[in-house]
């Protein structure tokens, strides 16, 4: 389940990308399927594990385009162990409504993405997000849970301060808002055979969605995303530098196997020099 709209952010095979909080990977492995040569970082070892599993499984499948390449790394968002300009894209989905400094997140993004890069921020959307709060406080009063709400215009006055120039938006997941709010009406903390039964009836209509993607629910979603979608997803360019030159940055993204606990397909679980723990997960979709 994808929160990035690749029609509106498009890859190009080669194309250096960092998944920043990568979560269980699912937008680092569809870069990967796209031929891009990507780098999964989150704070989360086990997760990391998972990934860098995920990844070697999917080479050896043959799921990934010749020329495209795949690191899972443990680090630090407030201090990420790449240089200046290392990267074409960045994407962090789900993560900064749980940063307290969300300001030296992006500050980090902006520094390590090249001029001319792109960006996307998606986050939890207010309206949605606030019935959650008001349901629940289990919900987000949590250990690494939600810290804040974002109104779409203070997000992206966020972006513009840190230099990056948005030029998209939208909505996405409209049919996950309602399972949110049952799921936090009936108790956040109740999962699998002790989830109310409302909620184990609409998680099995998402999943069946998920793997079937029948036509019913996706004109449904289209129509919801812009009502009640359960996130907001941002894009955004970094200006390039005057006379439109950007710095040759290859190879910066290699650091990955220098600094920072990394593995891929050809090393999965082989480390490296531990990186600082920081960063942080995702959290809010079904």
């Amino acid at each position: 389940m994808l929160t990035v709209d690749f029609s509106r952010f498009p890859l190009a095979p080669g194309d250096r990308v960092l998944d920043l909080g990568c979560g269980a990977g699912r937008h680092a492995f569809e870069c990967y399927r796209r031929g891009a040569r990507v780098v999964a970082l989150d704070r989360n070892a086990e997760e990391i594990r998972e990934v860098a599993r995920w990844f070697a499984a999917m080479e050896e499948e043959g799921e990934a385009p010749e020329g495209a390449t795949a690191t899972a790394m443990e680090g630090d968002a407030l201090a990420l162990p790449f240089p200046d300009d290392s990267f074409d894209v960045v994407i962090i989905s789900e993560v900064m409504e749980h940063i307290h400094d969300d300001k030296g997140v992006l500050a980090e993004m902006v520094r390590v993405l090249r001029p001319g890069g792109r960006i996307a921020v998606t986050v939890p959307r207010y309206g949605p997000e606030r019935v959650c709060w008001a349901l629940s406080d289990a919900y987000h009063e949590v250990e690494g849970g939600h810290i804040r709400i974002y109104r779409a215009h203070e997000l992206l006055g966020r972006m513009r301060e840190a230099g990056l120039r948005p030029y998209g938006t939208h909505h996405a997941h409209g049919l996950h808002s309602p399972y949110w709010w049952l799921k936090c009406a009936f108790g956040v903390d109740r999962d699998g055979d002790e989830a109310a039964l409302p909620v184990r009836a609409y998680h099995r209509l998402l999943v069946w969605d998920i793997m079937k993607k029948p036509l019913a629910t996706r004109l449904a979603e289209k129509a919801l995303d812009p009502l009640i979608g359960k996130s907001f997803v941002a894009y955004a360019t970094k200006p390039r530098l005057s006379g439109g030159m950007s710095p040759d940055a290859d190879g910066g993204a290699d650091a990955a196997y220098e600094s920072g606990t990394a593995y891929g397909p050809e090393a999965a679980g082989v480390q490296g020099v531990k990186g600082v723990q920081g960063g942080a997960q995702a959290q809010g979709q079904a």
